[in-house]
């Protein structure tokens, strides 16, 4: 399964809101990229697969590809403010490795 905090599903509401995308869930993706090897991608989306794996958490939904669903099983999804910025951050369990900035990794 996979979650979101709820500091991301009010950011996910907030922004749904203000794009006019209420009604769209969350498509999770970890895609080929990066000095560590993959990124996570993550944008608005309506249209889901019979292959999808789909969950809610906290009024969220999120979709998850076969392939990707195999590397964010067990994934918290969180939404952080910092002095770097602000951004979705993924708490992920199966994560091996990452780069100096944090915005790749390998598993």
């Amino acid at each position: 399964m996979i979650t979101v905090t709820e500091r991301a599903a009010e950011k996910v509401r907030e922004i749904a809101q203000s794009e006019n995308l209420d009604g769209q869930g969350l498509r999770l993706r970890v895609v080929g990229g990066g000095c560590a090897g993959f990124t996570y991608d993550l944008y608005f989306e309506d249209a889901v697969t019979d292959m999808d794996e789909s969950f809610e958490s906290l009024g969220v939904r999120l979709y998850v590809d076969p392939l990707s669903f195999q590397y964010l099983e067990a994934t918290e999804i969180d939404y952080v403010e910092g002095a770097h910025g602000a951004g979705f951050k993924f708490n992920n369990p199966n994560v091996k490795g990452s780069c100096g900035c944090g915005s790749s990794v390998s598993f």
